[in-house]
Formats: structure tokens, C-alpha cells, sequence
């Protein structure tokens, strides 16, 4: 799940450093996260948990990340899409398949219990459409496990509240 962003030396408006986010002024975010820590910190220890759970129930990193990038397309997060990018990245996923996840249903690079992983991340993630819902759940239930199904949606709703404060705090994409 994605993490505090670091400051920038010399950051423009847009790019103020965490320490400043505390004491923003009027009509500038403040970083959520620093802000009221101690809520932060909580959801820190739900994706702990999740990671925990996700182990336990056998899937594998890329497939965590896949749900993380997937949600973080569906709701515009820069910042976590550059997090969780690094992270499949770095637990071997292939930029091809990166460069088609938006498009993950036209394709056939995805197996079916990360297809099934990632209509259970968009569904988690739009769940105002109860059929789409219906229709992920029972694929799910087909190809995942209890502890599986219950891991990848709770992967999905705490990478949702991590995006919900990075998009809100307007969270920096670090430049390197």
C-alpha cells in the first residue's frame, strides 16, 4: 500500500515539503497523513494486515500489486500508481503488462485468478453497479479461495482509502 510521500528540497507551491502540510495556508491541502497521524497510522496497520493476509492466503505480490495499480487507475492517484508501479516492477511484473492493465479484458496476459482478482478490485471500487459486483464475486468464488477472495478485496478497499488521501492531500509524485 502506499506510504507517506517525502519532501522536496526547493518545492514549488504544489510540491511543499510534509513539515509544511501541518501549517498549510488557506486554499492549499494539507497532507492528510501528517495532519492527524494517528488515523493514518491505523490505516497503515490495516494494510499490514492485509499484506499479512494476502501472504497467508498464497497470492503473490504481483498480484496485490495489480490490484493496487488497477484501483489507483480507476480513481486518478498519481502518486500511488507511481508506488505501486515501483512495487510490481520490483517483484518482477513486466512493463508489457503494466502497459495493458487499463485494458486488462481485452487481453490474454493475465491468468484467470488475476482476472478475477482485478474485476474484484473494480467492483470494490465501483460498487454501485450491483451486477458487475454479482458477476466478480461469483468468478472469484470460482477461482479463488475463501482466504484468497476476502485478501484481494481487502487489498482493494485499503488501497481505495490510501488514494482517497493522496488525491485529497494532492500527495507529490517524487521526481527521480
Amino acid at each position: 500500500m502506499c506510504s507517506r510521500p517525502r519532501g522536496t528540497r526547493g518545492a514549488t507551491v504544489k510540491e511543499r515539503t510534509v513539515s509544511d502540510a501541518v501549517a498549510a495556508p488557506a486554499g492549499q491541502r494539507i497532507f492528510l497523513d501528517k495532519q492527524t497521524p494517528e488515523a493514518y497510522k491505523a490505516l497503515v496497520r490495516t494494510a499490514q494486515a492485509v499484506r499479512t493476509a494476502a501472504d497467508e492466503a498464497g497470492l503473490d505480490r504481483i498480484l496485490v500489486e495489480l490490484v493496487n495499480l488497477r484501483v489507483s487507475q480507476l480513481n486518478g492517484c498519481a502518486y500511488c500508481l507511481d508506488v505501486h508501479t515501483r512495487a510490481a516492477l520490483a517483484a518482477g511484473e513486466t512493463p508489457r503488462r503494466l502497459g495493458v492493465l487499463a485494458a486488462w479484458r481485452d487481453t490474454e496476459v493475465f491468468t484467470p485468478r488475476e482476472r478475477a482478482a482485478l474485476a474484484l478490485a473494480e467492483a470494490t471500487t465501483h460498487p454501485s453497479d450491483a451486477e458487475a459486483q454479482d458477476r466478480a464475486y461469483a468468478e472469484g468464488r470460482r477461482v479463488l479461495d475463501d482466504a484468497a477472495l476476502s485478501a484481494v478485496i481487502w487489498a482493494a478497499i485499503t488501497i481505495n482509502a490510501f488514494n482517497r488521501v493522496s488525491i485529497l492531500s494532492k500527495h507529490p509524485v517524487r521526481k527521480d
